[in-house]
């Protein structure tokens, strides 16, 4: 990348994950969980480059093996930001987009949106993707983040409690619920930036890394999807994943 490039896709591959132990390599429809990433990842129309950050030498392997751009990082990150700050640190790009290497249904439109949006936005800084919540059971689900947002799309709070509060015991169907699916795109200054921002108070109390920005002070652009996506964290989710791929 030797001219300053557009955007760069990154896929941070963390081995160890307390509930599925090297899940990014876990078998789907005869490919790994990464590579179907990859695959979607791929169809972008706005991204120069797409590289996957790994931290175990199994999956730089495997991705060697199936013809993707890898690199080692340290294997001392807590977080997935850390690592793709790590990864594009020397590169020349004006955008970065935070792939989840858990999220094989990943939609390159939306991949193309968010890149778009930022491009489009001297001021958007940060932009991430929400879908509005059709199933009351993902209210009541901790591992649902929802988000509220304001009148110009920004995202005004995460959380993995229901909000907003319905107090009046509106229809559910009357509410404006969303659910954050984790996709990102940054400026490349300020992925950097953030990384470096101590964690945060709202962070630490509902572990979510994005609450940091919002609590010092930076707006989240959101992006509407009504696309859905499924975060592999067991084995069960990797079946559901492999029915809904047919």
């Amino acid at each position: 990348m030797s001219t300053k490039a557009k955007a760069i896709g990154v896929i941070p591959a963390r081995w160890a994950s307390t509930r599925f132990e090297g899940k990014v390599l876990a078998k789907l429809k005869g490919k790994y969980l990464i590579q179907h990433v990859w695959d979607r990842a791929r169809r972008s129309k706005t991204l120069d480059s797409l590289l996957i950050a790994c931290d175990d030498d199994r999956v730089f392997k495997a991705a060697k093996g199936f013809g993707a751009k890898a690199i080692m990082t340290s294997k001392k990150h807590t977080s997935g930001t850390d690592r793709i700050a790590e990864a594009v640190g020397p590169l020349p790009v004006k955008v970065v987009v935070n792939l989840q290497a858990d999220e094989p249904l990943v939609d390159p439109k939306m991949i193309d949106h968010l890149v778009q949006t930022i491009l489009d936005d001297k001021a958007c800084l940060m932009a991430t993707v929400v879908k509005p919540i059709e199933d009351k059971a993902d209210l009541e689900n901790p591992n649902v983040v929802k988000v509220t947002i304001d009148q110009n799309r920004n995202a005004l709070y995460f959380s993995r409690s229901v909000i907003p509060f319905n107090r009046d015991k509106m229809k559910f169907e009357d509410i404006n619920y969303y659910k954050h699916l984790g996709l990102y795109a940054y400026r490349k200054e300020f992925l950097l930036k953030f990384k470096d921002l101590p964690k945060s108070h709202l962070e630490l109390v509902e572990k979510l890394e994005q609450l940091r920005v919002l609590e010092a002070g930076y707006k989240i652009k959101t992006i509407e999807t009504d696309k859905e996506t499924i975060g592999v964290d067991t084995p069960e989710d990797l079946q559901r994943v492999e029915k809904l791929l047919g």
